[in-house]
Protein backbone atom coordinates (compact mmCIF):
# COMPACT_ATOMS: atom_id res chain seq x y z
CA UNK A 1 0.00 0.00 0.00
CA UNK A 2 1.15 3.51 -0.75
CA UNK A 3 1.88 5.61 2.31
CA UNK A 4 1.95 9.35 1.71
CA UNK A 5 1.63 12.24 4.15
CA UNK A 6 -1.80 13.70 3.43
CA UNK A 7 -0.59 17.17 4.38
CA UNK A 8 -3.58 17.48 6.64
CA UNK A 9 -2.52 17.39 10.31
CA UNK A 10 -6.03 18.36 11.37
CA UNK A 11 -7.18 14.90 10.29
CA UNK A 12 -4.61 13.10 12.44
CA UNK A 13 -4.95 15.23 15.57
CA UNK A 14 -8.74 15.50 15.35
CA UNK A 15 -9.15 11.75 15.03
CA UNK A 16 -7.24 11.38 18.28
CA UNK A 17 -9.51 14.02 19.85
CA UNK A 18 -12.55 12.09 18.67
CA UNK A 19 -11.34 8.76 19.99
CA UNK A 20 -10.09 10.34 23.17
CA UNK A 21 -13.62 11.47 24.01
CA UNK A 22 -15.05 7.96 23.84
CA UNK A 23 -15.17 5.93 27.03
CA UNK A 24 -14.30 2.24 26.88
CA UNK A 25 -15.40 0.20 29.87
CA UNK A 26 -15.37 -3.29 31.34
CA UNK A 27 -11.84 -3.93 29.96
CA UNK A 28 -13.41 -5.41 26.81
CA UNK A 29 -14.04 -2.36 24.71
CA UNK A 30 -17.67 -2.17 25.82
CA UNK A 31 -18.68 1.36 24.93
CA UNK A 32 -20.53 3.46 27.45
CA UNK A 33 -21.53 7.05 27.95
CA UNK A 34 -20.00 9.02 30.79
CA UNK A 35 -22.87 10.38 32.85
CA UNK A 36 -21.88 12.28 35.97
CA UNK A 37 -19.29 10.15 37.74
CA UNK A 38 -20.40 6.76 36.45
CA UNK A 39 -20.51 4.73 33.27
CA UNK A 40 -24.10 3.77 32.61
CA UNK A 41 -24.44 0.28 31.13
CA UNK A 42 -27.66 -0.96 29.57
CA UNK A 43 -28.15 -4.61 28.74
CA UNK A 44 -29.53 -5.21 25.28
CA UNK A 45 -29.47 -7.88 22.54
CA UNK A 46 -30.80 -9.17 19.21
CA UNK A 47 -32.17 -12.40 17.86
CA UNK A 48 -29.79 -14.56 15.81
CA UNK A 49 -30.41 -15.34 12.14
CA UNK A 50 -31.26 -11.77 11.20
CA UNK A 51 -29.85 -9.30 8.71
CA UNK A 52 -26.55 -7.51 9.24
CA UNK A 53 -25.43 -4.10 7.96
CA UNK A 54 -21.70 -3.42 7.69
CA UNK A 55 -20.85 0.30 7.70
CA UNK A 56 -17.42 0.76 6.12
CA UNK A 57 -16.07 4.28 6.72
CA UNK A 58 -13.53 5.48 4.15
CA UNK A 59 -11.75 7.87 6.51
CA UNK A 60 -10.05 10.90 5.05
CA UNK A 61 -12.51 11.91 2.35
CA UNK A 62 -12.35 9.46 -0.56
CA UNK A 63 -12.40 11.01 -4.02
CA UNK A 64 -15.72 9.88 -5.47
CA UNK A 65 -14.96 11.53 -8.81
CA UNK A 66 -12.04 9.14 -9.28
CA UNK A 67 -13.94 6.07 -8.09
CA UNK A 68 -17.30 6.66 -9.80
CA UNK A 69 -16.56 8.78 -12.85
CA UNK A 70 -19.19 10.65 -14.90
CA UNK A 71 -19.41 9.94 -18.61
CA UNK A 72 -20.16 12.20 -21.57
CA UNK A 73 -20.21 15.98 -21.24
CA UNK A 74 -19.49 15.83 -17.50
CA UNK A 75 -16.41 13.73 -18.19
CA UNK A 76 -15.20 16.45 -20.56
CA UNK A 77 -15.62 19.01 -17.78
CA UNK A 78 -13.82 16.76 -15.30
CA UNK A 79 -10.95 16.16 -17.74
CA UNK A 80 -10.55 19.92 -18.18
CA UNK A 81 -10.38 20.39 -14.41
CA UNK A 82 -8.13 17.37 -13.83
CA UNK A 83 -5.90 17.01 -16.88
CA UNK A 84 -3.31 14.99 -14.94
CA UNK A 85 -5.63 12.89 -12.77
CA UNK A 86 -8.86 12.10 -14.60
CA UNK A 87 -9.65 8.45 -15.30
CA UNK A 88 -10.11 8.18 -19.10
CA UNK A 89 -13.64 7.38 -20.16
CA UNK A 90 -12.33 4.59 -22.39
CA UNK A 91 -11.20 2.47 -19.41
CA UNK A 92 -14.24 2.91 -17.16
CA UNK A 93 -16.01 -0.24 -15.97
CA UNK A 94 -19.71 -1.01 -15.85
CA UNK A 95 -22.60 -0.39 -18.20
CA UNK A 96 -24.34 2.48 -16.42
CA UNK A 97 -24.98 5.13 -19.09
CA UNK A 98 -24.12 8.05 -16.79
CA UNK A 99 -21.10 6.72 -14.86
CA UNK A 100 -18.26 4.24 -14.93
CA UNK A 101 -16.06 2.73 -12.23
CA UNK A 102 -12.32 3.09 -11.75
CA UNK A 103 -10.53 0.05 -13.26
CA UNK A 104 -9.13 -0.79 -9.80
CA UNK A 105 -12.68 -1.74 -8.76
CA UNK A 106 -12.67 -4.68 -11.20
CA UNK A 107 -12.91 -7.31 -8.39
CA UNK A 108 -16.39 -5.94 -7.57
CA UNK A 109 -17.76 -6.02 -11.10
CA UNK A 110 -19.03 -9.63 -10.91
CA UNK A 111 -21.28 -8.40 -8.10
CA UNK A 112 -22.38 -5.51 -10.34
CA UNK A 113 -23.31 -7.98 -13.04
CA UNK A 114 -25.17 -10.08 -10.47
CA UNK A 115 -27.17 -7.01 -9.44
CA UNK A 116 -25.91 -6.74 -5.85
CA UNK A 117 -23.32 -3.97 -6.21
CA UNK A 118 -24.17 -0.36 -6.93
CA UNK A 119 -23.51 3.22 -5.94
CA UNK A 120 -25.18 6.53 -5.19
CA UNK A 121 -23.44 9.70 -6.36
CA UNK A 122 -23.49 13.27 -5.05
CA UNK A 123 -24.05 12.16 -1.44
CA UNK A 124 -23.03 14.18 1.58
CA UNK A 125 -23.91 16.27 4.61
CA UNK A 126 -26.75 18.76 4.43
CA UNK A 127 -24.22 21.61 4.15
CA UNK A 128 -20.52 21.64 3.16
CA UNK A 129 -18.06 20.94 5.95
CA UNK A 130 -14.42 20.50 4.95
CA UNK A 131 -13.03 19.76 8.41
CA UNK A 132 -12.20 16.08 8.90
CA UNK A 133 -13.09 16.14 12.58
CA UNK A 134 -16.25 18.26 12.39
CA UNK A 135 -17.60 16.50 9.29
CA UNK A 136 -16.95 13.05 10.77
CA UNK A 137 -18.58 13.96 14.06
CA UNK A 138 -21.61 15.45 12.30
CA UNK A 139 -21.96 12.41 10.04
CA UNK A 140 -21.69 9.90 12.87
CA UNK A 141 -23.94 11.81 15.25
CA UNK A 142 -26.46 12.32 12.39
CA UNK A 143 -28.34 14.84 14.51
CA UNK A 144 -27.20 18.33 13.42
CA UNK A 145 -27.26 21.00 16.09
CA UNK A 146 -27.54 18.64 19.03
CA UNK A 147 -25.29 18.97 22.07
CA UNK A 148 -25.85 15.31 22.97
CA UNK A 149 -23.00 12.93 22.07
CA UNK A 150 -25.10 9.99 20.89
CA UNK A 151 -24.36 8.35 17.55
CA UNK A 152 -26.97 7.15 15.07
CA UNK A 153 -26.02 3.49 15.48
CA UNK A 154 -26.34 3.82 19.26
CA UNK A 155 -29.81 5.32 18.84
CA UNK A 156 -30.73 2.44 16.55
CA UNK A 157 -29.55 -0.34 18.84
CA UNK A 158 -31.02 1.41 21.88
CA UNK A 159 -34.51 0.97 20.44
CA UNK A 160 -34.62 -2.69 21.41
CA UNK A 161 -36.05 -3.57 24.81
CA UNK A 162 -33.59 -6.36 25.59
CA UNK A 163 -30.63 -6.56 23.20
CA UNK A 164 -27.05 -7.63 23.97
CA UNK A 165 -23.79 -5.69 23.59
CA UNK A 166 -22.79 -7.74 20.54
CA UNK A 167 -25.74 -6.21 18.68
CA UNK A 168 -23.43 -3.40 17.49
CA UNK A 169 -19.72 -4.06 17.03
CA UNK A 170 -16.78 -1.95 15.86
CA UNK A 171 -13.81 -3.97 14.60
CA UNK A 172 -10.32 -2.90 13.56
CA UNK A 173 -10.17 -0.06 16.08
CA UNK A 174 -9.39 -0.09 19.82
CA UNK A 175 -12.15 2.41 20.55
CA UNK A 176 -15.51 2.74 18.88
CA UNK A 177 -16.43 5.43 16.34
CA UNK A 178 -18.76 8.21 17.39
CA UNK A 179 -21.70 6.51 15.67
CA UNK A 180 -21.67 3.83 18.42
CA UNK A 181 -21.27 6.19 21.37
CA UNK A 182 -24.21 6.74 23.70
CA UNK A 183 -26.22 5.15 26.51
CA UNK A 184 -26.63 1.80 24.76
CA UNK A 185 -23.38 -0.17 25.04
CA UNK A 186 -21.62 -1.77 22.09
CA UNK A 187 -18.44 -3.74 21.53
CA UNK A 188 -15.21 -2.36 20.14
CA UNK A 189 -12.08 -4.40 19.47
CA UNK A 190 -9.23 -4.64 17.02
CA UNK A 191 -10.05 -8.30 16.34
CA UNK A 192 -12.08 -11.10 17.88
CA UNK A 193 -9.26 -12.39 20.06
CA UNK A 194 -9.44 -9.14 22.05
CA UNK A 195 -12.88 -10.18 23.29
CA UNK A 196 -11.53 -13.10 25.30
CA UNK A 197 -11.62 -13.14 29.08
CA UNK A 198 -8.00 -12.57 30.18
CA UNK A 199 -6.38 -15.63 31.74
CA UNK A 200 -4.10 -14.51 34.55
CA UNK A 201 -2.98 -17.64 36.32
CA UNK A 202 -6.44 -19.25 36.02
CA UNK A 203 -8.79 -20.34 33.26
CA UNK A 204 -11.27 -17.94 31.69
CA UNK A 205 -14.21 -19.78 33.26
CA UNK A 206 -12.62 -19.65 36.71
CA UNK A 207 -12.15 -15.91 36.37
CA UNK A 208 -15.77 -15.47 35.23
CA UNK A 209 -16.96 -17.38 38.27
CA UNK A 210 -14.81 -15.32 40.63
CA UNK A 211 -15.92 -12.02 39.08
CA UNK A 212 -19.56 -13.07 39.23
CA UNK A 213 -19.24 -13.81 42.94
CA UNK A 214 -17.52 -10.50 43.58
CA UNK A 215 -19.88 -8.31 41.55
CA UNK A 216 -23.05 -10.36 41.22
CA UNK A 217 -25.08 -8.62 43.96
CA UNK A 218 -23.62 -5.12 43.79
CA UNK A 219 -25.96 -2.38 42.58
CA UNK A 220 -23.27 0.07 41.46
CA UNK A 221 -22.95 1.15 37.82
CA UNK A 222 -19.46 -0.37 37.70
CA UNK A 223 -20.83 -3.73 38.80
CA UNK A 224 -23.44 -3.61 36.05
CA UNK A 225 -20.62 -3.03 33.57
CA UNK A 226 -18.64 -5.96 34.90
CA UNK A 227 -21.66 -8.26 34.68
CA UNK A 228 -22.24 -7.11 31.10
CA UNK A 229 -18.63 -7.88 30.23
CA UNK A 230 -18.81 -11.33 31.85
CA UNK A 231 -21.89 -12.15 29.81
CA UNK A 232 -20.27 -11.02 26.59
CA UNK A 233 -17.19 -13.15 27.08
CA UNK A 234 -19.36 -16.14 27.98
CA UNK A 235 -21.55 -15.86 24.88
CA UNK A 236 -18.66 -15.14 22.53
CA UNK A 237 -16.31 -17.74 24.00
CA UNK A 238 -17.06 -20.49 21.41
CA UNK A 239 -16.16 -18.10 18.60
CA UNK A 240 -13.18 -16.54 20.37
CA UNK A 241 -11.77 -19.90 21.43
CA UNK A 242 -11.80 -21.05 17.80
CA UNK A 243 -10.50 -17.83 16.26
CA UNK A 244 -7.58 -19.54 14.53
CA UNK A 245 -9.88 -21.85 12.58
CA UNK A 246 -12.85 -19.47 12.14
CA UNK A 247 -11.01 -16.38 10.90
CA UNK A 248 -9.96 -17.05 7.31
CA UNK A 249 -7.29 -14.38 7.06
CA UNK A 250 -5.43 -16.05 4.20
CA UNK A 251 -8.50 -15.69 1.97
CA UNK A 252 -7.90 -11.92 1.85
CA UNK A 253 -5.21 -9.74 0.24
CA UNK A 254 -2.61 -8.42 2.63
CA UNK A 255 -3.30 -4.95 3.98
CA UNK A 256 -5.31 -3.00 6.56
CA UNK A 257 -8.65 -4.68 5.75
CA UNK A 258 -7.35 -8.25 5.91
CA UNK A 259 -7.75 -9.00 9.60
CA UNK A 260 -10.79 -6.81 10.22
CA UNK A 261 -12.89 -8.18 7.36
CA UNK A 262 -11.88 -11.77 8.15
CA UNK A 263 -12.94 -11.18 11.77
CA UNK A 264 -16.19 -9.56 10.64
CA UNK A 265 -17.04 -12.50 8.41
CA UNK A 266 -16.33 -14.95 11.25
CA UNK A 267 -18.53 -12.93 13.64
CA UNK A 268 -21.41 -12.89 11.16
CA UNK A 269 -21.10 -16.57 10.30
CA UNK A 270 -21.22 -17.37 14.03
CA UNK A 271 -24.75 -15.91 14.04
CA UNK A 272 -24.65 -14.37 17.51
CA UNK A 273 -27.33 -11.77 16.82
CA UNK A 274 -25.06 -8.97 15.62
CA UNK A 275 -27.05 -6.43 13.61
CA UNK A 276 -24.50 -3.83 12.66
CA UNK A 277 -20.70 -3.78 12.32
CA UNK A 278 -18.68 -0.57 11.95
CA UNK A 279 -15.29 -0.72 10.22
CA UNK A 280 -12.72 1.97 9.39
CA UNK A 281 -10.55 2.02 6.28
CA UNK A 282 -8.45 5.19 6.32
CA UNK A 283 -5.75 6.86 4.21
CA UNK A 284 -8.01 8.49 1.59
CA UNK A 285 -6.84 12.08 2.17
CA UNK A 286 -5.06 12.50 -1.16
CA UNK A 287 -3.98 16.14 -1.26
CA UNK A 288 -0.86 15.07 -3.19
CA UNK A 289 0.38 12.20 -5.35
CA UNK A 290 -3.04 10.73 -6.08
CA UNK A 291 -1.56 9.08 -9.16
CA UNK A 292 -2.87 8.21 -12.57
CA UNK A 293 -4.99 5.31 -13.72
CA UNK A 294 -1.89 3.20 -14.40
CA UNK A 295 -0.64 3.37 -10.80
CA UNK A 296 -0.22 5.37 -7.62
CA UNK A 297 -1.95 5.99 -4.32
CA UNK A 298 -5.56 5.85 -5.58
CA UNK A 299 -4.93 2.68 -7.58
CA UNK A 300 -3.34 0.96 -4.57
CA UNK A 301 -6.08 2.12 -2.20
CA UNK A 302 -8.99 1.24 -4.47
CA UNK A 303 -7.49 -2.12 -5.41
CA UNK A 304 -7.20 -3.17 -1.77
CA UNK A 305 -10.71 -1.91 -1.06
CA UNK A 306 -12.28 -3.80 -3.96
CA UNK A 307 -10.35 -7.05 -3.66
CA UNK A 308 -10.91 -7.15 0.10
CA UNK A 309 -14.67 -6.63 -0.21
CA UNK A 310 -14.90 -9.29 -2.91
CA UNK A 311 -13.05 -11.73 -0.63
CA UNK A 312 -15.33 -10.77 2.26
CA UNK A 313 -18.49 -11.60 0.33
CA UNK A 314 -17.10 -15.00 -0.66
CA UNK A 315 -15.86 -15.69 2.88
CA UNK A 316 -19.37 -15.11 4.26
CA UNK A 317 -20.64 -18.16 2.41
CA UNK A 318 -24.38 -18.65 2.85
CA UNK A 319 -24.45 -15.79 5.39
CA UNK A 320 -23.93 -13.36 2.48
CA UNK A 321 -27.68 -13.60 1.85
CA UNK A 322 -28.29 -11.48 4.97
CA UNK A 323 -25.38 -9.01 4.82
CA UNK A 324 -25.40 -5.52 3.28
CA UNK A 325 -22.33 -3.28 3.08
CA UNK A 326 -22.63 0.51 2.81
CA UNK A 327 -19.69 2.92 2.66
CA UNK A 328 -19.46 6.43 4.12
CA UNK A 329 -16.80 9.11 3.86
CA UNK A 330 -16.88 12.50 5.54
CA UNK A 331 -16.71 14.60 2.36
CA UNK A 332 -15.73 14.48 -1.30
CA UNK A 333 -12.85 16.22 -3.06
CA UNK A 334 -12.61 19.39 -5.14
CA UNK A 335 -13.41 19.01 -8.82
CA UNK A 336 -10.20 20.76 -9.84
CA UNK A 337 -6.81 19.18 -9.18
CA UNK A 338 -4.26 21.13 -7.17
CA UNK A 339 -0.60 21.79 -7.92
CA UNK A 340 0.61 18.78 -5.92
CA UNK A 341 -0.98 16.07 -7.99
CA UNK A 342 -3.95 15.68 -5.69
CA UNK A 343 -7.36 17.11 -4.84
CA UNK A 344 -8.37 19.09 -1.79
CA UNK A 345 -11.39 18.81 0.51
CA UNK A 346 -14.73 19.11 -1.28
CA UNK A 347 -18.40 18.29 -0.85
CA UNK A 348 -20.56 15.79 -2.82
CA UNK A 349 -19.27 12.24 -3.00
CA UNK A 350 -20.07 8.64 -3.94
CA UNK A 351 -21.40 5.91 -1.65
CA UNK A 352 -21.09 2.20 -2.46
CA UNK A 353 -23.59 -0.52 -1.60
CA UNK A 354 -22.91 -4.25 -1.80
CA UNK A 355 -24.80 -7.37 -0.88
CA UNK A 356 -28.27 -8.43 0.16
CA UNK A 357 -31.16 -6.20 -0.85
CA UNK A 358 -29.05 -3.86 -2.97
CA UNK A 359 -30.60 -2.60 -6.21
CA UNK A 360 -27.32 -3.13 -8.02
CA UNK A 361 -26.10 -2.80 -11.55
CA UNK A 362 -26.77 0.95 -11.50
CA UNK A 363 -25.55 4.24 -10.06
CA UNK A 364 -28.47 5.90 -8.30
CA UNK A 365 -29.24 9.35 -7.04
CA UNK A 366 -30.03 12.82 -8.27
CA UNK A 367 -26.94 13.98 -10.17
CA UNK A 368 -26.43 17.78 -10.14
CA UNK A 369 -23.74 17.63 -12.83
CA UNK A 370 -20.41 19.41 -13.10
CA UNK A 371 -21.58 22.42 -15.09
CA UNK A 372 -22.85 24.17 -11.95
CA UNK A 373 -20.57 23.65 -8.98
CA UNK A 374 -20.95 24.68 -5.35
CA UNK A 375 -17.88 26.79 -4.61
CA UNK A 376 -15.75 24.54 -6.82
CA UNK A 377 -17.24 21.31 -5.48
CA UNK A 378 -19.70 18.73 -6.71
CA UNK A 379 -23.03 19.88 -5.26
CA UNK A 380 -25.28 17.74 -3.08
CA UNK A 381 -27.72 15.42 -4.78
CA UNK A 382 -29.00 13.68 -1.65
CA UNK A 383 -28.29 13.72 2.04
CA UNK A 384 -26.33 10.66 3.21
CA UNK A 385 -29.05 9.94 5.76
CA UNK A 386 -31.46 9.20 2.91
CA UNK A 387 -29.13 6.42 1.78
CA UNK A 388 -28.65 5.08 5.30
CA UNK A 389 -32.35 5.13 6.06
CA UNK A 390 -33.12 3.30 2.82
CA UNK A 391 -30.63 0.58 3.85
CA UNK A 392 -31.90 0.35 7.43
CA UNK A 393 -35.56 0.44 6.46
CA UNK A 394 -35.02 -2.26 3.87
CA UNK A 395 -33.00 -4.64 6.04
CA UNK A 396 -34.65 -4.14 9.44
CA UNK A 397 -38.45 -4.20 9.27
CA UNK A 398 -38.72 -3.54 13.00
CA UNK A 399 -37.30 -0.05 12.48
CA UNK A 400 -40.11 1.08 10.16
CA UNK A 401 -41.59 3.50 12.69
CA UNK A 402 -38.31 4.66 14.21
CA UNK A 403 -36.79 6.93 11.61
CA UNK A 404 -37.33 10.07 13.69
CA UNK A 405 -35.44 8.49 16.60
CA UNK A 406 -32.47 7.33 14.54
CA UNK A 407 -32.29 10.49 12.41
CA UNK A 408 -34.05 13.22 14.41
CA UNK A 409 -35.63 16.05 12.46
CA UNK A 410 -34.80 14.52 9.09
CA UNK A 411 -37.20 13.57 6.31
CA UNK A 412 -35.50 11.22 3.82
CA UNK A 413 -36.10 11.14 0.10
CA UNK A 414 -36.29 8.04 -2.07
CA UNK A 415 -32.93 7.13 -3.62
CA UNK A 416 -33.67 3.75 -5.20
CA UNK A 417 -30.49 2.08 -3.98
CA UNK A 418 -32.30 -0.82 -2.29
CA UNK A 419 -34.57 -3.27 -4.07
Amino acid sequence: MTTTDCGCPEFRTSRRRLLGGIAAGAALGTVSQLIGDAHRQVAFGAEPGGNVVVVLSLRGGADGLSLVVPRGADHDLLAAARPNLVVPESVLLGDDPRFGFHPALAPLMPFWQAGVFGAVHAVGLSAPNRSHFDATEEMEDADPGTVSRVGWINRMTGLSASPLPEDAVALGVPLAPASLVGPAPALSAYDLSDLAMPEVGTSAQTRRTALTRAWGTSTTPLAAGVRTAIGVTQRLSPLVDAVDSNVHTLAYPEGPLQQVLASTAALIRADLGTRIVAIDYGDWDMHADLGRVDGGWMVDQATHFASSLAAFMLDLGTAASRVTVVTLTEFGRRVEENGSGGVDHGYGNATFLLGAGVNGGAVHGRWPGLAQLEDGDLALGQDYRSVLWEVLGSRFSDLSGSRSTIFPGFTPEAVGAMA
